[in-house]
């Protein structure tokens, strides 16, 4: 929804990127399907409900909003679900622990939230989440943006296994929704040259970068080199006044801070109070106090789109686009008061007489600009690729390369047999019947190159977990693969099957759509 005035030239456009990686049944706590119910609990719920409520105004276009393949998968799995009812249910228990045990102003806040989440799930989420996002896209709320299947970093992903990830990301979008985006959020933001290309085989239009890879010039979409695919890049003046670590809005004094914990509760009972204050020190959390910091934090927001829509526009000599980007789990999951500020600013943009659009309004209303060579880049440390090809994963970028080769090949060697079994009813390769062992092993290795494996370990974020889940995929791949060799059948079926019971996400899956080898088989 626009404003009737014009006082502000230009587009503003949020894009918000929805990812986890696959955690259902790989652990609990610390890391685990804790980490998919508290994201769900304080994001995806929150979020849905900000866009929900604004649909219902008749606001629509109010943003792109990415939703990763893997994530969609568990917000729709049973065991998902039934994982997330018993995880709200602890939450409420939790929150009266704490109010028996003395503290009724945290019990007392977290009983209210954790009812409200109940109620909306099971009003609206026990059938899964694609209903959820289903109405805001049918309500034109949203923009939805796809992706490959799994979060590859796709620049060093083997272009075979790319093309497929993406089409079959694209796939899953309109089976879930019944829409295949016609915009992504590429994973990490990673680029080389050639990709574009894919994308347009693909049906892709747009996608998005950091600022600079565009050389920091983010006031248009770009066609990238010889394209009609469009590159939106992320404005960082105006995005790091939310996402800067050192002086973004979440550090604020006032917000409940997201690192100390009660541990008798596993609540949160703290504010920021200080950057370097310690855990103990800090004051309590005071909602009103919270509430006043995010009215202040809106406005600042809204006056520092309003400067930059003008001033880029007086730059380049015609209306500018800006675009803020960010994950949506900073909003709720990191940022507890980050949802209410996203509705805030949401309402007060427009009134502000500031043009709010998505990234497919600003391709169809012309803020696009001359085509760009764009090179080599992510949204990662240095803008390059080292957090997932630096010396401190080269372990696994090994590991990925082995992975997909040794899957590739098997799958091959499979389709050639499968053949000559079939010559005499006519079926060629792996078209006949779909093939258990082979779309697992398939399964198996898009989950071993799972970009999220090098991030947590550049990061040290759980990096031990980071790196079993990537050799254990790896190991799926292996002992699938050598059964196949061996001509052990009855064993990779049932090592598939063994498989598959934890990691049976995108059931739709079918290796019989992977495109064949450009050399032939071998």
């Amino acid at each position: 929804m626009t404003s009737s005035s014009n006082s502000v030239p230009g587009q503003f456009t949020l894009v918000l990127h929805s990812h986890l990686p696959w955690l259902a049944h790989h652990g609990r706590w610390p890391v685990g399907e804790e980490w998919l119910y508290q994201s769900w609990a304080a994001s995806y719920l929150p979020v849905a409900e900000v866009l929900g409520k604004l649909a219902a105004e008749g606001r629509s276009h109010l943003l792109s909003l990415g939703i990763t393949p893997v994530l969609a998968a568990q917000l729709d799995d049973p065991h998902s679900l039934a994982g997330m009812h018993h995880w709200l249910g602890n939450w409420r228990l939790r929150a009266d622990e704490a109010s028996m045990s003395g503290n009724t102003a945290l019990g007392g806040h977290e009983h209210r939230l954790a009812n409200a989440a109940l109620a909306d799930f099971e009003t609206n989420w026990r059938h899964g989440a694609s209903p959820v996002w289903r109405g805001l896209i049918d309500a034109e709320a949203i923009e939805l943006l796809g992706g490959p299947l799994a979060h590859p970093f796709q620049p060093l992903l083997d272009p075979r296994l790319r093309a497929y990830q993406l089409s079959e990301g694209l796939a899953d979008a309109r089976q879930r929704w019944g829409h295949t985006p016609a915009g992504i959020w590429a994973p990490e933001c990673g680029f080389t040259p050639g990709m574009e290309r894919g994308y347009d085989a693909a049906g892709v239009t747009h996608f998005m970068v950091d600022g600079p890879a565009l050389r920091g010039d983010t006031t248009l979409g770009r066609p990238v080199w010889d394209s009609d695919v469009v590159a939106f890049g992320r404005d960082l003046h105006v995005s790091y006044r939310v996402w800067s670590p050192k002086s973004g809005y979440p550090g604020h004094a006032a917000y409940r801070d997201f690192h100390h914990y009660d541990h008798a509760t596993g609540l949160k009972p703290s504010r920021v109070t200080g950057k370097t204050v310690a855990g103990a020190d800090k004051a309590p959390y005071d909602p009103e106090l919270a509430a006043a910091a995010v009215r202040e934090h809106v406005a600042d927001f809204v006056e520092t789109v309003r400067e930059r829509l003008i001033s880029e526009s007086e730059r380049i000599g015609r209306p500018a686009l800006v675009v803020a980007a960010f994950d949506t789990e900073l909003f709720g999951h990191w940022w507890h008061e980050g949802p209410r500020w996203l509705e805030q600013v949401l309402r007060a943009l427009p009134g502000a007489g500031i043009e709010v659009g998505t990234l497919a309004d600003a391709r169809a209303k012309g803020y696009v600009g001359e085509s760009v060579q764009l090179s080599d880049s992510s949204w990662g440390s240095g803008k390059d690729w080292r957090v997932w090809a630096g010396d401190q994963v080269q372990d696994l970028v090994d590991l990925n390369a082995e992975v997909v080769q040794l899957a590739l090949d098997t799958l091959d060697k499979m389709r050639v047999e499968t053949g000559a079994n079939a010559s005499e009813t006519g079926e060629t390769g792996l078209q006949g019947l779909r093939n258990p062992v082979a779309d697992q092993l398939l399964r198996e290795a898009i989950l071993a190159v799972s970009s999220d494996w090098a991030f947590m370990v550049s990061k040290d974020s759980a990096a031990g977990y980071a790196r079993d889940r990537a050799h254990e995929h790896a190991h799926a791949v292996r002992e699938i693969a050598a059964a196949v060799s061996g001509g052990q059948l009855a064993k990779a079926e049932q090592l598939a099957a063994g498989w598959y019971a934890a990691d049976g996400f995108f059931p739709a899956l079918d290796a019989r759509r992977l495109g064949p080898s450009s050399e032939g088989p071998q």
